[in-house]
């Protein structure tokens, strides 16, 4: 399982670890991901994903799953992520 949001595409980073003598040695940065399920209201029924922190305020901030895949980018998203966006928008046009 790859260290990465499913809905941001955030990863992994790389940096220094800094003693007090500034001695440096590489380390990671490592994204905080959570195992999740996520509602969607078009659809009725709820995805498991594994996203970050952060992109999980940002759904709550948009006003659901529906509403943040409307305006997530498609290269940020996983494939999995991605047919769920495709599900959505199938089925809100349908419906209108």
């Amino acid at each position: 399982m790859s260290r990465r949001c499913e809905l941001t595409g955030k990863g992994p980073m790389t940096g220094n670890n800094v003693s007090h003598a500034k001695n440096r040695t590489r380390r990671r940065f490592l994204p905080n991901l959570n195992d999740v399920t996520l509602q969607s209201e078009t659809l009725g029924r709820g995805f498991k994903f594994r996203i970050s922190a952060a992109a999980l305020r940002t759904v709550d901030h948009r006003g659901g799953l529906d509403a943040f895949m409307a305006k997530a980018k498609d290269t940020e998203l996983s494939d999995n992520a991605l047919k769920i966006k495709k599900e959505i928008s199938k089925a809100q046009a349908a419906n209108a």
